[in-house]
């Protein structure tokens, strides 16, 4: 069972994530210690974007794959805010994804 306090970990790391950047489920895991927690963090992002002011439209796969976008309503409202922050999506993924990773293990030392 994911904990309450490991939601808000997740939540205080993805509102450090700077406008027009992206990072993935996966780099904020391991950031929190969990190697494997990818799934978590996305379980813990499912929603908060609604309830809590937080920019989870910035959270992709690893390929940067808009995997979240049916959580967002309307779903291209994920690449909608992507767009606004500079970041170009063609067929659901981030047009030159390397260049806008954000990684917190060496952005937050």
């Amino acid at each position: 069972m994911l904990s309450e306090s490991f939601f808000e970990n997740v939540y205080e790391v993805v509102k450090l994530i700077p406008k027009g950047r992206v990072t993935s489920y996966g780099a904020i895991a391991k950031y929190l210690g969990i190697k494997s927690g990818a799934r978590m963090v996305g379980w813990a992002l499912k929603s908060s974007h609604i309830k809590k002011n937080i920019p989870a439209h910035r959270v992709v796969n690893s390929s940067g794959l808009l995997t979240g976008k049916m959580h967002f309503s309307p779903p291209t409202l994920m690449q909608e805010k992507l767009e606004k922050e500079g970041i170009q999506v063609i067929n659901d993924k981030i047009k030159d994804f390397k260049s806008f990773f954000w990684d917190p293990s060496i952005e937050l030392l």
